[in-house]
């Protein structure tokens, strides 16, 4: 272990910089700064040289060159075991640099926060990075502290090794700069990208970014570790950045429950309200208002929806937080918010999680799920067919209500694990059949849970039908009208069964799998 007798300290988040470098100094570290940081330290009564007095050169081109230069980097890089390298130093009269101190420009907090592309770019850090990165490279003679949460740990190693470092701590310092010179990379590269790559193709380079929000008490079971991250560079709106008002600690359950709740709630207009049980609806209606959207959805099957997971795309009101109450036991709620009266009824149960997510929605454009090895990257699935692009292919055409209800069932099909039917009527599912590998036996599930509900109703199914035998049963249930993509090998045969029972069927050339 090296004793550390000389540092460089450049930071843009000074928070904590002061005392750390009073601390430095007080072991006879000298100190090297640049810019508002070496103003800093002087005004607090710390001696520091400029970089500008090291390098023998000034800052210019408005400060965005005054770090990269050989009197820093061969300090930096130079490897003190190496004889050549040592003559190397000695002969251009570098001068070791033991401590790299070095934050960066917040880059993505300007991409959120001003509209000016100049003023954005110049929120692009160079020499940090460098420095960071010839440092953590050089790990065994020289510390890179990256992050002000690392003040602390390092002080007390060093007041208890008499001015060193262990070469452990100085590699854990570095894998954490090499981790964050990556993710600053990537939120930059994100930035340049902007949607091109929907527009023209996926991208052919992936980088993703995520840090850890909290550990979670276990993963889907006891026996598994868990912990809630969020993704970096991304925009979006969503549990995550939820705040949770009340009740007791998330589950990694509950979490993807909530998810799936908030993404189906919030893909409709009207006041919507979604029922999750294992991340798949047990009901789900749209209604003037929530209490209504609520009790139109748990009528679908409440026997399912209890111990569930609610979404709403509203505020939750005192008439809703009644409903709710009524209804059995609930684990959590996710909306655009609470009304106080609602709050205050519905924070009686102690145990009930209630989540509030802002009014302001950033959906995410890309959805990845995760294999072995490997991960599927796809574009959202947002597409909803409209009424002037339905095909009908059968002698009877539904009429205007039934034209509304179907285009409800479809896209509730789109949250519906396939093979996914939807029974619905008045913007309410009536009976959901999901999961199944056969589409029969998804339409037999649907018409249990419906019941004698399902007699004028409509019927969605996300993907084609490849035999009648569902048609026979949609018939045997008094289903009205059917909606579905169309493009079976069967689908002249599915419509002459739709034409004898009196069923009306229109295609839509969209198919909305969800696996």
């Amino acid at each position: 272990m090296n004793q550390i007798r000389r540092a460089l300290v450049s930071v843009y988040d000074k928070s904590g910089v002061v005392p750390f470098a009073k601390f430095l100094k007080s072991k006879g570290v000298e100190i090297i700064s640049t810019g508002g940081t070496a103003e800093l330290l002087k005004r607090a009564g710390v001696p520091v040289r400029e970089v500008s007095s090291v390098t023998k050169f000034p800052e210019i081109l408005d400060g965005r060159l005054k770090t990269l230069h050989p009197k820093i980097h061969g300090g930096l890089l130079a490897i003190r075991d190496n004889p050549k390298h040592v003559k190397t130093i000695q002969k251009h009269k570098i001068q070791p640099i033991d401590l790299l101190v070095v934050n960066l420009y917040p880059f993505w907090e300007a991409v959120q926060t001003k509209t000016d592309e100049r003023q954005i770019l110049e929120m692009i850090d160079i020499g940090g990075p460098a420095m960071l990165r010839s440092a953590a490279k050089n790990f065994r003679f020289v510390a890179p502290v990256s992050d002000p949460a690392d003040y602390e740990p390092v002080r007390k190693e060093i007041t208890q090794n008499q001015g060193r470092l262990s070469e452990a701590t100085r590699k854990r310092l570095a894998a954490k700069v090499f981790k964050l010179t990556a993710h600053y990379d990537s939120l930059i590269g994100k930035y340049f990208e902007g949607s091109a790559s929907l527009k023209d193709a996926l991208p052919e380079r992936m980088t993703l970014d995520f840090e850890k929000v909290q550990d979670l008490r276990y993963g889907e079971n006891p026996h598994q570790k868990g912990a809630l991250y969020r993704e970096k560079g991304v925009r979006a709106s969503g549990v995550v950045e939820a705040k949770q008002l009340h009740g007791k600690e998330l589950s990694f359950n509950n979490i993807l429950d909530l998810d799936a709740a908030l993404e189906m709630a919030e893909a409709f207009e009207e006041p919507a309200c979604s029922i999750i049980k294992h991340t798949s609806p047990c009901g789900f209606a749209v209604a003037k208002n929530a209490r209504t959207a609520f009790r139109n959805a748990y009528l679908c099957d409440p026997l399912s929806a209890f111990g569930s997971i609610i979404g709403f795309n509203t505020v939750v009101d005192e008439n809703a937080a009644r409903q709710i109450l009524r209804s059995g036991f609930i684990e959590c709620i996710v909306s655009a918010g609470f009304t106080r009266a609602a709050s205050k009824l519905l924070k009686q149960k102690k145990n009930l999680r209630l989540l509030s997510v802002s009014g302001e929605k950033h959906g995410e454009a890309l959805d990845f799920k995760k294999v072995r090895g490997g991960l599927l990257l796809q574009d959202r699935d947002l597409k909803n067919p409209l009424p002037s692009s339905l095909k009908c292919v059968t002698k009877l055409s539904p009429k205007p209500s039934e034209i509304r209800d179907l285009l409800f069932a479809f896209k509730v099909c789109r949250y519906v694990k396939s093979n996914a039917i939807v029974v619905a009527k008045n913007g309410m599912t009536l009976g959901l059949g999901m999961g199944q590998p056969s589409r029969v036996d998804a339409c037999e599930t649907a018409f249990k849970k419906a019941g004698h509900r399902a007699r004028g109703a409509v019927l969605a199914s996300d993907g084609f039908f490849p035999k009648p035998d569902s048609i026979k049963l949609a018939k045997k249930h008094g289903i009205r009208a059917i909606i579905q993509p169309g493009g079976s090998i069967q689908d002249e045969q599915v419509i002459k069964a739709c034409n004898r029972a009196k069923i009306s069927m229109v295609f839509t050339g969209v198919r909305h799998f969800r696996h």
